[in-house]
């Protein structure tokens, strides 16, 4: 059970990375014939769609869509109480296939039943909203209707429920209720739960005010006798109580693992490194290439750590391939007036203030200076802000003005309204992946991930998956210094100072004047990462260290 599950361009049911993650997850699943189900909200309204306005501030657009076009719609009927409303929840199906025909189902929950009337209506409407009460409502329909659903559509032989995030995690609580008569109901309902957590910042683990819990569920709803292990201090944290009600508890890469247990002691968190769907994010030039030399990789990604096999000329003429359907494409959709053989740096991910984005641009005269000395330096971004975060905003437009001031001596293009089919062009089309966060707070990241499938190195900041990805020259580079040696009060300064160093003496020289050692960084890129960082070893981790655990 995920709060949003992107599967496809067309369906906006997801707002970034983790909704992408839960998509590529099923669709491994699907590929490995696991009998699993997934379940989310409709969101019949989208995230939304991006516009940025001449002074590069963002708008937002609601995206109504129309869910008969892709699922159909079950005839089964749940009803959970609200505010002391029942409130009916319908579900459509969406069937994800794998390569081998197996099928998953994914049931998407809604409210917008002609049983409901008023607000209640349109709670399964918007992805993430930022009131506390609507927040609320939206994760009760998920954790509880999600339970009553399944056993509505006969699926009453589950072993194992997965909360991905603390946005499932009401769920415990209508389990418990069908153990409550046990003496070890809370063991009950541990032995069938799986927790991942995918926060390792406080502030990002929603949590609800007591009084408002109660008028929500009803004080009945809630057993006096586990208060204690769903409250604390009056508060209800969606995480805490996951983790309590869960046998198994995982942080989404080895360090996120680390600061989970730091965040939340007296906890046994592992951790599963996310990975990502090889056969949706490699690029069709590399598709081909695999194919000729890797049959089977599809359903082995394992199998393209044998890519060392495949020479250099192929592998650099697949990337040229790639990078120039991207060229095309912003130059034909933005006029951007990009060059196919400058060096092309790509960037795209959730806009807020610890992703850093505008590293790249805080010495301008520097970057400029580096960009006059090679042959030629063009910078792709891309990225969304949640609309309640105007710091997030601020950056965007931070962003864009950088941009213009350098527009003379780099072409910089800020594309809006990123969405998956942008994504898959970026990933494979651009010659060099930034990611900038600050320490420690990047969960795992997948979009380097996307890029290391297609030969694209990535340079960044050592925390989340790089830290286990990163080998220095040899699948990219880091920006900074290990994590382990604590964070510089001037981090930012000095991250920007080693970021230039490399661009200048070491990653733009090689790109321009090593044309081998390039092509065979970015081989290794594929042998090593693209091989281990994808979606069907993360599943099959899954299946073994989370799933078929007493």
């Amino acid at each position: 059970l995920c709060m949003e599950v992107g599967l496809q361009n067309e369906m906006p049911t997801y707002a970034g990375g983790l909704g992408i993650l839960a998509g590529d997850m099923l669709k491994s699943a699907a590929d490995l014939k696991l009998p699993m189900i997934g379940v989310t909200l409709i969101h019949r309204k989208g995230f939304f769609k991006q516009h940025l306005d001449e002074g590069g501030w963002q708008q937002e657009e609601e995206i109504p869509w129309d869910p008969s076009r892709f699922m159909e719609l079950l005839p089964h009927r749940v009803v959970v109480v609200l505010e002391g409303v029942p409130v009916t929840v319908r579900a459509w199906r969406y069937r994800v296939v794998g390569v081998s025909g197996h099928e998953i189902p994914v049931v998407f929950l809604d409210t917008d039943d002609p049983a409901n009337t008023g607000e209640f209506r349109y709670i399964t409407d918007r992805l993430y909203d930022s009131d506390q009460r609507w927040r609320f409502l939206q994760e009760s329909v998920l954790g509880i209707a999600g339970v009553r659903m399944l056993e509505a559509v006969g699926a009453n032989r589950i072993t194992k429920y997965h909360m991905n995030e603390g946005h499932a995690a009401l769920l415990t609580l209508e389990l418990y209720r069908r153990y409550e008569s046990s003496e070890e109901a809370i063991e009950e309902v541990r032995a069938r739960a799986v927790f991942t957590t995918h926060t390792p910042v406080a502030a990002g683990h929603d949590h609800f005010e007591q009084g408002m819990v109660n008028r929500i569920l009803g004080t009945e709803y809630i057993p006096a006798q586990i208060n204690n292990a769903v409250f604390e201090n009056g508060t209800l944290n969606m995480t805490r109580l996951g983790f309590n009600f869960s046998n198994h508890i995982n942080g989404v890469a080895k360090r996120h693992g680390v600061v989970a247990r730091e965040l939340f002691p007296g906890y046994r968190i592992e951790s599963i490194t996310n990975g990502v769907y090889a056969r949706e994010w490699v690029s069709a030039p590399f598709a081909r290439l695999f194919d000729r030399f890797l049959p089977g990789w599809q359903a082995d990604p394992h199998s393209l750590r044998y890519v060392l096999s495949i020479p250099l000329d192929e592998i650099t003429a697949a990337h040229r391939e790639a990078k120039l359907t991207l060229i095309e494409h912003v130059n034909e959709t933005y006029r951007a007036g990009m060059h196919k053989d400058y060096f092309t740096i790509g960037f795209a991910r959730r806009a807020t203030a610890y992703k850093r984005a505008h590293m790249l641009f805080s010495d301008p005269e520097r970057l400029a200076r580096i960009a006059k000395q090679s042959k030629g330096i063009q910078i792709i971004f891309a990225g969304k802000a949640h609309p309640a975060d105007n710091e997030g905003k601020q950056v965007i437009q931070r962003v864009i003005e950088s941009m213009r001031k350098l527009d003379v001596d780099i072409r910089c293009l800020y594309i809006e309204d990123y969405d998956l089919d942008l994504g898959k062009l970026l990933v494979s089309g651009v010659d060099l992946w930034l990611n900038t966060p600050m320490r420690p707070q990047e969960a795992s990241g997948t979009s380097g991930m996307k890029a290391a499938l297609n030969g694209v190195p990535q340079c960044s900041t050592l925390d989340g998956w790089w830290l286990e990805g990163h080998i220095e020259g040899v699948t990219g580079w880091s920006i900074g210094i290990h994590p382990e040696r604590g964070v510089s009060a001037d981090a930012d300064r000095e991250d920007a100072d080693d970021l230039y160093r490399k661009l200048e003496s070491i990653i733009l020289p090689k790109f321009e004047h090593e044309h081998d050692e390039w092509a065979r960084i970015m081989r290794q890129t594929i042998a090593i990462n693209g091989s281990f960082f994808n979606s069907h070893r993360m599943v099959e981790q899954y299946v073994l260290g989370a799933y078929f655990i007493a």
